[in-house]
């Protein structure tokens, strides 16, 4: 198979979908790699090391996706991608399709076979090629939102882990996912006072052990998310329903009643956001501020440490794309019900139920089109 690696194009997004590592295990099991020029080099991947582990550098987007069987990104493509789609091109990559129907309907419209990293599921039925990311932004969104506290930055002018005689930030979370239990543990090493909103009471027991009860958790309800977000100088949004749009679980009157110069990350973005006052901004742009609270949105935040995410990313995808690679798409999915999971489009249908949802299209079963 030829197997296509473009340079990312969306805002400040410096990862890279396959490294050096990666093309050497390829290219050692026949297969060809084609390297778009400085592809990794904000990764810290430079061309000579993709050359010598096998790669051909090309020097053309168009001729990378237009030669390849397989195209194998980082980030949904953007609209100067959308004409490099064609019938029976396999991209592999995240798409994050329900709030961007523009892409879903290209997609379908050029029967691109599209298998989305953060819908396949593993045996014991997590999302393994998500996790690594969201354990990445629910890193950072600590890091981020304690530099959004301070003054300069249009936040209250509060040092998240306080001082003696001084109390420390209070930083509440919504979700206890992935992001949620590591953006947990990054607010209690800063030393912040935290607390931990779920709708799961298993998994708040769970939280409550991994952190010795020193996380405050509380079941999500309306009101008990109203009170937290009223007292929160840092709210963190982790809500997560697999392919589908997040649920608006902080409302616009919530916000209202936030604090001045408090402020929210929203991790949940990528799928439309689980704060009703939450648009999607990038790294050139990262911040604004609603009802005097600032919000951070940015939909790729793991773009901004990208040689950790690269590696942490192709760690977890990289056995996948060999699969699919050395099987062909169709055989690997059949083989492979956790990949199956993640196939989102195929042959001009929609075939990952959460986005057919968000979307109200048709949805058609990934078993019916594979065989």
């Amino acid at each position: 198979m030829i197997i296509g690696v473009p340079r990312e194009i969306k805002d400040h997004e410096a990862r890279v979908g396959v490294t050096p590592a990666g093309v050497k295990a390829l290219t050692d099991a026949g297969h060809k790699v084609l390297v778009e020029t400085n592809a990794g080099a904000l990764s810290s991947f430079p061309d000579d090391e993709y050359q010598n582990a096998g790669a051909e550098i090309v020097g053309d987007a168009g001729y990378c996706w237009g030669k390849s069987d397989m195209v194998v990104k980082v980030k949904e493509p953007v609209e100067k991608e959308y004409p490099y789609f064609r019938d029976g091109l396999v991209l592999f990559t995240y798409l994050h399709l329900a709030p961007i129907p523009d892409l879903t309907n290209k997609l379908l419209d050029a029967k691109v076979t599209g298998i989305a990293y953060e819908t396949v599921r593993d045996r014991q039925n997590t999302l393994p090629l998500l996790t690594p990311m969201s354990e990445v932004a629910g890193r950072m969104s600590v890091q981020v939102g304690a530099s959004y506290l301070e003054k300069e930055k249009g936040g209250r002018g509060i040092l998240l882990g306080g001082v003696p005689g001084v109390p420390p930030a209070h930083v509440t979370v919504i979700g206890g996912g992935v992001v949620g239990t590591n953006a947990a543990r990054i607010a209690l090493g800063f030393g912040a006072k935290v607390t931990l909103i779920d709708l799961n009471l298993n998994r708040l027991r769970e939280i409550d052990d991994i952190f010795n009860g020193r996380v405050y958790t509380l079941a999500s309800n309306s009101y008990n998310i109203a009170h937290a977000t009223r007292e929160a100088d840092l709210v963190i949004g982790g809500v997560l329903i697999p392919g589908a749009t997040a649920p608006k679980i902080v409302t616009r009157e919530m916000v209202s009643h936030m604090k001045k110069g408090a402020v929210i990350v929203d991790v949940a973005i990528d799928q439309g956001g689980c704060v009703e006052t939450a648009k999607p901004t990038s790294h050139s742009n990262p911040s604004y501020t609603v009802d005097g609270v600032v919000h951070y949105c940015v939909t790729n935040m793991p773009g901004a440490v990208p040689h950790t995410s690269t590696l942490a990313l192709t760690n977890a995808t990289f056995p996948y794309l060999m699969r699919i690679a050395s099987l062909g798409a169709k055989e690997a999915l059949r083989r492979d019900a956790g990949l199956a999971e993640g196939l989102n489009t195929w042959g001009g249908k929609l075939t990952y139920k959460g986005v057919a949802e968000s979307q109200q299209r048709e949805y058609t079963a990934p078993a019916s089109v594979l065989g």
